[in-house]
């Protein structure tokens, strides 16, 4: 049975998703790009918005029962690959070995404005 996810520590989901969905042990986030968690686009240094991101990534995790330790599948979504080893560098400092699967796509364009969105999938050891 589908669980959802919801903490006023990241930024509210604007559409008809959910900020994560918890299925059975698996965790699955929606995309982030860097809102604040009053739902304002952060502007600012790449570096600067991926850590934000991390932060709303974090938080929802967290409501969820887990940490980036559980993550096991990550998506990245840039709109600029010059900006890939800034966000790369930004994303290892809140991730530790065995780091996830993931993969990196440019895209033209992302919700906003924005110009990274990251998404991941967990597992929680406790079936729900």
């Amino acid at each position: 049975m589908k669980q959802k996810i919801e903490t006023n520590k990241s930024p509210k989901a604007v559409g008809p998703y959910s900020q994560a969905i918890i299925n059975g042990n698996l965790i699955f986030t929606s995309g982030q790009i860097h809102l604040t968690p009053d739902g304002k686009l952060l502007e600012g240094t790449i570096e600067e918005q991926t850590h934000q991101i991390m932060k709303n990534l974090k938080n929802v995790l967290e409501k969820a029962g887990v940490t980036f330790n559980e993550v096991v599948k990550t998506t990245i979504y840039v709109t600029d690959m010059s900006d890939y080893g800034k966000i790369n560098e930004v994303y290892g400092s809140y991730m530790a070995e065995p780091y996830p699967a993931r993969e990196t796509v440019c895209v033209k364009e992302l919700p906003l404005g924005a110009k990274v969105e990251i998404s991941m999938i967990a597992i929680n050891g406790v079936v729900k």
